[in-house]
């Protein structure tokens, strides 16, 4: 998804970088110095929380040992939501995705060397979670990356909502969220980034996209794995969802790659698009977006 252009009333626009990505953060007024701490406090807590790239998060320390934990932020939410989007892919989605990434080179060091495709281990059997607990029954790594960057988007957006007054915009390189104003986004195509595929305008909620020409590396591999299998997605080069709030988006953005996405995204009321790698272009009854496309390419 290309850069949207901020909402109109929005003459504000805070760059940052935080957890591995760029964010833009658009506002009617400049934020001020306990704005801008907020967010990043908020950040911090949740990367600490759930990233499998620093050593002293949570995740790391059960993917070292198993064992039982605290339950971190948002643990509820978000493994129970992932649990949905398994059940709804045949387990193509696994909140234990991490090795299988790590071990094709998508590792905390980013080392980039494939060691070999390997499925996921049965993450019923290993993970589980309470309100106030948060288990694995032997190592494993757990990663919220399916749906994680769309819930911290959430967050950031209530918390600058709390503070600032007018149109707001949260922008974490391709899951965002806006509100009090109208928002146009281009739907990049996903092999040239000159190109979009279509347009959407929203005044209110999230889009999020996911698209394999993203975190790249190595002959053939990116970061969407079918977790069965620990091979990358052949079949679907790029997805969008949209919906009122970014976890959601981001979550069927993900399942769309997989059989079974447009099932649960139907069940959520999500409406999306979704482009193959042969270039046919797919989407939902009710999906807001204009599409730019030739009769002969499309598939509905």
């Amino acid at each position: 998804m290309s850069s949207p252009s901020a909402p109109g009333a929005t003459t504000e626009i805070w760059r940052f970088e935080a957890i591995g990505t760029r964010w833009e953060v658009g506002s009617a007024h400049a934020l001020t110095a306990g704005d801008r701490a907020a967010v990043a406090d908020v950040i911090e807590s949740f990367d600490h929380a759930w990233s499998r790239f620093r050593d002293d998060s949570a995740v790391t320390a059960l993917a070292h040992s198993g064992g039982e934990i605290p339950a971190p932020i948002d643990t509820d939410l978000l493994l129970s939501r992932l649990a949905e989007i398994a059940d709804a892919t045949g387990d193509a989605v696994s909140p234990l995705v991490g090795g299988v990434l790590a071990r094709r080179g998508y590792d905390a060091e980013m080392t980039l060397t494939d060691r070999g495709a390997e499925p996921a281990p049965p993450w019923r059997d290993v993970l589980s979670w309470t309100s106030d607990t948060l288990s694995l029954s032997r190592p494993a790594t757990i990663d919220v990356g399916a749906l994680g960057k769309g819930r911290l988007v959430d967050i950031v957006h209530g918390v600058l909502a709390e503070r600032v007054t007018g149109p707001l915009l949260v922008d974490a390189s391709g899951d965002l969220r806006v509100s009090g104003a109208d928002l146009r986004v281009a739907l990049e195509h996903p092999y040239d980034s000159t190109r979009a595929i279509g347009v959407v305008t929203i005044s209110a909620g999230a889009v999020c996209a996911s698209a394999v020409n993203r975190r790249r590396w190595g002959p053939g591999l990116h970061h969407v794995l079918d977790a069965r299998t620990g091979q990358p997605v052949r079949t679907i080069a790029a997805t969008w969802a949209f919906a009122p709030d970014a976890l959601t988006a981001d979550a069927i953005a993900t399942a769309l790659f997989f059989d079974g996405g447009p099932e649960i995204a139907h069940r959520w009321g999500v409406e999306w698009v979704r482009m193959t790698t042969d270039g046919r272009v797919e989407w939902s009854p009710d999906n807001p977006a204009d599409l730019f496309l030739r009769a002969d390419t499309v598939a509905s």
